[in-house]
């Protein structure tokens, strides 16, 4: 098959959707497929309109040649491979791992999770108002395919999705890859410095637990090489992620993969794979994340986490994914 993978970013990008969109080509490639890749360079500096027009024209002529799409993201690279795929009859299958309304809407300072933003929709800016009204379209013209049912089920409950063509791909899954003995009481996060990260808020507990003696440490990762970010997590005590709501972050699959105990917000789709590996906590209840950390620091509740990691081998490799994706266009 000729397949084309319109992403935001790809390699030397730095970030989980790069890595991601890395990978299934790759797979795609093992397979035997041919495969084109569309991605953002030098367009970013122009500003939200204009680099998609320039993203769709460097991408007309590739679309021409292929059998089918795969956008990786639901705005920037989703709604031109919309268009050309209208314009070409070409079906694309769009992979949703987060949602450009609701983040855009949390960097400006709003604070309801994904259920609640959708459950009650508070006023948009004009801004939101027209993401809004695009990703309406792109999901009316598109196949989706989420990471995980949770938010399969919100999206189902406001979007135009077509009928029987709504499908979950579950996010890569890898083989443990082992980590190293802390040598300290090392929390640590992964994570873009974007608002519904909860970071600042995350920064403020730990400050009142060292004040209050406990003997811990907070290291926040933004912006670094996958490979650097592996490695700082392999060495640390455990993982930390109260973001707002955090669809299937990378960085906690990432936590597994080096037998690493986390505590993370249970506004997530990963609750349903994970509810009794780690522990889910309220991202606003400041005293229901402090007592959480404060039991990791006990020896015998940490230990127990641990070995809950270790038991946990379900694997979902890039050879699945990619095969997934073939399957589901098969069957349209």
């Amino acid at each position: 098959m000729k397949i084309l993978i319109c992403t935001g970013i790809y390699p030397p990008d730095i970030g989980g959707p790069a890595q991601y969109a890395k990978n299934i080509v790759e797979e795609f490639q093992k397979k035997g497929h041919v495969v084109w890749v569309s991605t953002y360079n030098f367009e970013r500096k122009f500003p939200s309109g204009l680099r998609h027009l320039i993203f769709f024209f460097k991408t007309f002529l590739k679309t021409i040649k292929a059998d089918f799409i795969i956008a990786l993201d639901t705005y920037s690279a989703g709604l031109p491979a919309v268009i050309l795929g209208k314009l070409f009859r070409k079906k694309v299958l769009l992979r949703i791992g987060g949602d450009f309304l609701w983040e855009t809407y949390t960097a400006r300072g709003g604070k309801l999770g994904l259920v609640d933003f959708y459950r009650s929709m508070p006023v948009l800016s004009l801004k939101e108002k027209i993401i809004y009204f695009f990703q309406k379209y792109i999901f009316k013209n598109s196949y989706a395919i989420f990471t995980t049912k949770w938010q399969k089920e919100i999206f189902e409950k406001v979007y135009p999705l077509r009928t029987n063509g709504v499908f979950v791909i579950e996010n890569y899954y890898g083989e443990k890859v082992g980590g190293f003995e802390p040598r300290e009481k090392k929390f640590i996060v992964a994570a873009r410095s974007v608002n519904f990260k909860n970071l600042d808020f995350l920064r403020t507990i730990f400050d009142e637990l060292v004040n209050e003696g406990r003997d811990l440490k907070l290291e926040i990762v933004s912006d670094v090489d996958y490979e650097i970010a592996l490695e700082k997590i392999k060495g640390s005590y455990a993982a930390i992620l109260i973001s707002i709501s955090d669809i299937s972050p990378n960085f906690i699959l990432d936590t597994i993969k080096t037998n690493k105990p986390f505590i993370m917000t249970k506004e997530t789709g990963l609750f349903d794979r994970l509810e009794k590996v780690g522990i889910f906590v309220d991202p606003n209840n400041k005293e229901e994340i402090k007592s959480r950390i404060i039991s990791f620091l006990d020896k015998k509740n940490y230990q127990e986490y641990v070995e809950r990691i270790k038991g946990f081998n379900f694997t979902h490799s890039w050879s699945e994914i990619a095969q997934e994706f073939i399957d589901i266009y098969k069957n349209l």
